[in-house]
């Protein structure tokens, strides 16, 4: 069987392989992914400890030296964490910002005062896709449950009808829309345009949450018909605070990043002359890290001050966000050194080869892909990076648009059938006081209709633009 050279594994573009390297290959990948998923779900290692024993299995079984495989693990690390890893920081400043100020409290409370009976599940939705914006879905969680809890109590709603609005508006956020993690690693890695990506995201968001949202909490009502449990209300933020942002200086801050982005999105459609200074002028405010940036400032002034905040308080928000994403960053960076062995061993070039053969749509394979990575794994971060890491050749010949369709592909892909290997499973199973089954019947068939539906826009749309 034909052992890859070093001068293939070190090349940016390995060449064909020959049937029996496929086979070699291939075996190399089953053998990768077996190890992460072994190690995360049977012997409930970390994630970044079993990404990185996992490339080097994949890197010895092709048959590369493992010196290169070292090269290229730390290689692909690197350039990941350089390329999100201060977004992703930033993300979490302004979410920190957003919760400890009580801006988040404020948008909740004034969308629930101006709902009410039928429109709820609307408002929560709503409540769930602002907020979620900026937020890590884990945090999203934390801070809109008490919320859920308490308009259920109070309104005798059933808890489904309003929690699974909720977890949708979360959930589509992060799986679609930058700035989180998996969306900016996949955009990193098929070299998609962010702003198309998040204009595209947006428009497929709308009718997956919908759907996946308001809709289906009809049915999850009906077959999972409980309370809210009767304990205690975790502690909301504000109730500490003497005083708060107000809603429209809150909404502001936390759209300021995305209409930056979109912003240059537009120009660039518009203008398409890189000599042009509006146009270099929105590609410096729409850029990603600018956009971000100038949300916390902004923030600090429109959250931290009418909050009270003193510059320590201030400072102490800052180092609060960032601690709990060290574990985020080490695993987002492993999946990208996953995926630069993955490329540098010359797998990406295997799937191009073998798909050409095969009718089936480039963006379905992605999609696909990142589907059996995510139920193996149950993670929807580890299932995005590694998916964006074996179908990033197929978009060296896309267009910027069908290019973004791949990143979104990967996303929807990445969110299908959260079961018991998936913390953010757990993490609402035990929020709701559910069992494993009313669990699954509830949270689980609502991420596989995000999947499915996120998934099926994506083709639609490619079929027309």
């Amino acid at each position: 069987m034909t052992r890859l050279s070093v001068e293939m594994l070190a090349a940016d573009a390995p060449p064909p392989i020959t049937s029996a390297g496929h086979a070699q290959l291939g075996i190399a990948v089953l053998a990768g992914i077996a190890v992460i998923v072994l190690l995360i779900t049977k012997f409930k290692l970390h994630a970044f400890l079993s990404l990185t024993i996992g490339s080097l299995v994949l890197g010895a079984v092709a048959g590369a030296p493992l010196d290169k495989a070292i090269t290229s693990f730390t290689t692909g690390l690197g350039s990941t964490v350089a390329g999100v890893g201060v977004l992703i920081a930033l993300g979490a400043i302004l979410g920190k910002m957003l919760a400890d100020s009580g801006g988040a409290d404020e948008i909740v409370d004034t969308i629930l005062a101006k709902a009410g009976g039928r429109a709820m599940p609307w408002a929560m939705v709503l409540i769930a896709s602002v907020v979620g914006l900026p937020l890590f879905f884990e945090v999203g969680i934390v801070l809109l449950i008490p919320v859920v809890l308490m308009v259920a109590k109070r309104g005798n709603y059933s808890l489904m009808r309003i929690g699974i609005p909720a977890l949708a508006g979360l959930s589509v956020m992060h799986g679609l829309i930058p700035p989180h993690p998996g969306p900016l690693v996949a955009i990193d890695a098929v070299k998609a345009n962010l702003g198309v990506t998040l204009a595209l995201g947006i428009l497929v968001a709308i009718p997956t949450v919908i759907i996946a949202g308001p809709l289906f909490s009809r049915v999850a009502a009906r077959w999972v018909d409980v309370p809210a449990p009767d304990r205690m209300l975790p502690q909301r933020a504000s109730e500490e605070l003497e005083r708060r942002p107000g809603f429209g200086a809150t909404l502001f801050t936390v759209l300021l990043p995305v209409v930056l982005m979109l912003a240059k999105a537009l120009v660039d459609i518009v203008v398409d002359d890189t000599a042009n200074m509006t146009q270099r002028v929105f590609d410096v405010v729409g850029s990603p890290l600018i956009a971000l940036l100038a949300a916390v400032l902004v923030g600090i002034f429109t959250l931290g001050r009418p909050a009270g905040f003193s510059k320590e308080r201030i400072s102490s928000t800052v180092e609060k966000g960032l601690m709990p994403i060290a574990g985020i960053l080490l695993i987002v960076g492993a999946g990208g050194g996953f995926k630069q062995t993955l490329i540098d061993c010359g797998v990406g070039q295997m799937i191009l080869d073998i798909s050409k053969d095969w009718s089936i749509p480039a963006l379905l394979l992605a999609w696909l892909i990142a589907v059996a990575i995510r139920l193996a794994t149950g993670s929807a971060t580890v299932a995005t990076v590694s998916a964006a890491g074996l179908v990033a050749p197929l978009a060296a010949d896309m267009s910027t648009t069908h290019a973004a369709l791949l990143v979104l592909a990967i996303g929807a892909g990445s969110l299908f059938f959260s079961h018991v290997n998936d913390a953010g499973f757990w993490l609402v199973k035990e929020y709701f006081g559910l069992s494993v089954g009313q669990t699954i019947k509830t949270w689980s068939v609502m991420e596989t209709i995000i999947s499915v539906v996120a998934g099926g826009l994506v083709l639609l749309l490619s079929l027309v633009i």
